[in-house]
């Protein structure tokens, strides 16, 4: 990751390890979710990009702890100031995992846990995962949390951490330029904030293999009709968004200068229409 290079991604070698890694956020965000206050948009409920994988960050209590996802080296990291557990990843099940986590914390004076009955803690194993894959899963995420820390630093409004959301497994960021959509609760975030969402996934149901992605909500009618440059196109088929394929930017020559221009260009349009969608309100 320290050259900035964006690995190659071979979706079916991936498959496996993406679906353990997937897991394994889930059970490390639900603890997140079920120690953190509540912010808006869900903030609280995220991981975070980590030098080695991904982190849940300090989670703050009587006992301060946290929970590292480490790919590079394919381990599970819970720590707290007095102590530290770690266990190889070796495709074990959600189950099992979250049990080591669950028991770890709780020799350090945390209490609570995943369920076991929790409906994404199943006792499915992952007989085909690779620590190889799992570290080239970490670079891919680390070049895309790079570029978008990049575009972000460059961004007067305000914006959400550069996140890995545990349930869909993508990493994104959110501007919000401050406007609100006419109709909708102002104390309801959720509906009433109007945003765009810059992000990355390993694929999913609407694309099957590794994609970019930028929406906006709500969606301006002139949005879809900007230029975009060669390669990305614009996805209406389970979701509205401009689309670019992973493998067609890294055959790209300059993948990180690209995907900023991508970004700019749409930032761009979404401040000139979202505020103009404000004015015809």
């Amino acid at each position: 990751m320290a050259d900035g290079k964006f690995p190659e991604l071979e979706p079916v070698d991936l498959d496996a390890t993406r679906q353990a890694a997937h897991a394994y956020a889930r059970v490390a965000g639900a603890w997140a979710k079920a120690r953190r206050r509540k912010r808006k948009h869900w903030w609280h409920a995220s991981l975070r990009p980590s030098l080695y994988g991904l982190t849940t960050g300090v989670i703050y209590g009587p006992t301060d702890f946290e929970i590292e996802l480490d790919l590079a080296s394919s381990r599970i990291h819970v720590r707290t100031c007095s102590s530290s557990f770690s266990e190889r990843l070796t495709g074990q099940s959600s189950a099992q995992l979250a049990a080591s986590i669950n028991a770890a914390l709780q020799v350090a004076g945390v209490s609570g846990g995943v369920a076991p009955d929790t409906d994404f803690v199943t006792k499915d194993s992952y007989s085909n995962y690779s620590a190889d894959q799992a570290n080239i899963l970490h670079r891919a995420i680390g070049s895309v949390a790079a570029a978008l820390e990049d575009f972000r630093a460059g961004i007067r409004e305000e914006k959400s951490p550069v996140q890995v959301w545990p349930h869909h497994f993508d990493v994104s960021m959110i501007w919000l330029p401050g406007a609100k959509v006419a109709g909708q609760d102002p104390a309801n975030e959720e509906y009433s904030d109007k945003q765009m969402n810059f992000g990355f996934a390993f694929g999913d149901d609407s694309v099957p293999e590794p994609y970019f992605y930028v929406t906006a909500y709500p969606l301006p009618d002139a949005l879809p009709q900007v230029t975009l440059p060669s390669g990305t196109t614009w996805q209406s088929e389970g979701f509205n968004g401009a689309v670019l394929l992973y493998k067609d930017l890294i055959a790209t020559s300059d993948p990180h200068a690209y995907l900023q221009d991508l970004w700019s260009t749409l930032l761009t349009a979404g401040r000139e229409y979202l505020r103009a969608d404000d004015e015809e309100g």
